[in-house]
């Protein structure tokens, strides 16, 4: 076991830390159980209490139940952060089936693969992105689709400047198969005897990969509790912290340190649909925020606003999260304004959020932290998986209570994606990094060909997949370029049919209509031809390289 780091282990903290043996609904229902009355959600103004969100999901559960979904179904939720993101995941949890969080800029041709490959047969969905999800119910993909609108939950005079979709006022649906979500609720179905176990799928996040379509990863009750345990105790969080919920629920650390955390906890959350970093620091001042995980583009954003200082952020005792190592200029600059230095992490889709998270008493500044509790991780060399020690650059490798059981029907890729050491199955997260004497983890490299885009994780395969759906493209190779806001930006080299009309403007206009925002390529180069290897392989890397030279030289 790597015990390295113990040396700058906070003082407060076990090195163990026990886990409850139960669902993740039965979180809320403690938490309801002992604080009915307190509010579990705020939505720009609007409070929601633990009784409350209790009672609705418990509706939408029991609504579950009478359309058929049974324990182990796969349940689609395509929306953006709103309560009712909260009250749909906790609801299909409490039918003893599985979330299947999907992310709302995905468009219609990216629900085709979520639908085919979870055999999912509802979506609960928000009502901006009906448009997209309904083709699936017209090609007998999905049976039936629950629809809402946010300003449903945002009932209260405020005068916090909301986004489009939370004022948009709610459109009953006439299609067949759409169902309104206050129907649903008001149905008056209750659901039966709850049977989810600790070791049952609870979440199947999507991961891609190199092979051009996501991955299912499969979490159970037990590893999503692990790191919502995990988050609250390691930065000390009780029933009276209040945090803010900027990072969307799709994505693993906006669920687990933004929902899953706080309702363990019985703790508030301040929710936003869409990121307005003057939005945010008002919330902040106006309910008092304690604690605001992100990342590290918004707290760049909020911070480059010339009136930040009219705030009062004084209520913030953690701000943290990942996706970007923190500029140094930056991190002095909120320490300055919050006294607060922020703490960095590292996890993926396949460990629910963090394995490694930076010590709140010892941060060490562009750095992924140190394993926290009960994760082993290791340097092994990415050739011969031999271990390596301090200092020595190779693969980072993990085990513990919040590793994923394995990709979705996909057992082969499963495999290949842990490694033996020591008598233990560690997986291979593809990142390369080292950790330093005193067990500090840090980054160098990606054995992957993942694109970091303010911390959305762009596959090159994927987006290469879904552009030769576009007619007049015979080759597309993706390729990161460097961006000095986003970090890195996605480009295409692409090679046109003989007789296409199409050209730069025309691609990226379809790129935008067909695929999520931040997978569309900012960049379309028309290529004659791609370089390629002796044996064919387009040589992706080769390109990449040339297009940081270009902007390095520019």
């Amino acid at each position: 076991m790597f015990d390295r780091h113990h040396a700058v282990w906070p003082d407060r903290l076990p090195h163990h830390l026990p886990l409850p043996q139960t669902s993740l609904f039965t979180n809320l229902a403690i938490s309801a159980l002992r604080y009915p009355a307190r509010d579990a959600l705020i939505y720009y103004d609007t409070p929601l209490t633990y009784a409350e969100l209790e009672r609705q999901v418990l509706a939408l559960a029991g609504y579950l139940q009478a359309r058929g979904v049974a324990r182990g179904d796969r349940v689609l939720l395509y929306m953006q952060n709103a309560p009712q993101y909260v009250v749909a995941y906790y609801a299909i949890l409490r039918a003893d089936a599985v979330v299947v969080p999907v992310n709302p800029m995905n468009r219609a041709a990216e629900l085709e693969h979520y639908a085919d490959d979870t055999g999912a047969s509802l979506c609960i969905c928000g009502q901006e992105r009906l448009a997209d999800v309904q083709p699936l119910c017209t090609a007998d993909r999905l049976d039936e689709i629950i629809v809402t609108a946010y300003s449903e939950y945002a009932t209260r005079a405020t005068d916090l400047d909301l986004p489009t979709e939370v004022v948009a006022p709610f459109e009953a649906p006439t299609a067949a198969g759409v169902t309104a979500w206050r129907d649903a609720l008001a149905a008056g179905h209750e659901p039966g005897p709850h049977t989810a176990a600790p070791d049952d799928l609870a979440v199947l996040p999507y991961s891609s990969g190199t092979t051009g379509q996501p991955k299912g990863c499969m979490h159970t009750h037990a590893s999503v509790m692990a790191t919502a345990v995990h988050s609250v105790v390691w930065g000390s969080g009780t029933a009276e912290t209040v945090t803010l919920a900027s990072l969307p629920y799709f994505h693993v650390t906006g669920m687990q340190n933004g929902m899953n955390a706080p309702i363990y906890a019985g703790a508030t959350v301040v929710i936003m649909t869409r990121w307005d970093r003057r939005t945010a620091a008002e919330l902040i001042q106006r309910y008092r925020i304690r604690r605001w995980t992100n990342i590290v583009t918004m707290a760049i954003d909020m911070l480059s606003d010339p009136e930040i200082e009219r705030f009062d952020l004084s209520s913030l005792t953690y701000i943290g999260g990942g996706g970007a190592a923190m500029p140094e200029a930056v991190s002095e600059k909120l320490f300055k304004l919050t006294g607060l230095r922020y703490i960095e992490g590292y996890g993926l889709s396949e460990t629910i959020a963090a394995t490694h998270i930076n010590p709140v008493d010892a941060p060490r500044a562009q750095c992924l932290g140190v394993p926290v509790f009960d994760v082993d991780s290791r340097i092994v060399d990415t050739t011969t998986q031999a271990e390596l020690g301090v200092g020595e650059v190779g693969e980072i490798v993990v085990r513990g209570p919040q590793v994923f059981a394995g990709y979705w029907n996909r057992p082969t890729e499963t495999a290949e994606a842990f490694i033996p050491l020591d008598g233990a199955d560690f997986f291979r997260t593809g990142d390369i990094g080292y950790y330093d004497e005193n067990g500090y983890f840090f980054i160098v490299d990606r054995v992957k060909r993942m694109i970091n885009a303010s911390g959305y994780k762009v596959w090159p395969a994927e987006v290469e997949a879904l552009m030769y759906r576009h007619p007049d493209i015979r080759e597309a190779c993706i390729i990161s370029t460097p961006d000095p806001r986003r970090g890195e930006s996605v480009k295409a080299c692409v090679v046109l049919e003989a007789e296409a009309s199409a050209d730069e403007a025309a691609i990226l206009a379809w790129c935008r209509e067909n695929m999520a925002a931040y997978k569309v390529p900012r960049e379309i180069e028309l290529c004659e031809a791609l370089p390629r290897s002796p044996t064919g392989k387009v040589m992706w890397r080769h390109l990449q390289e040339q297009a940081w030279a270009d902007s390095a030289d520019a």
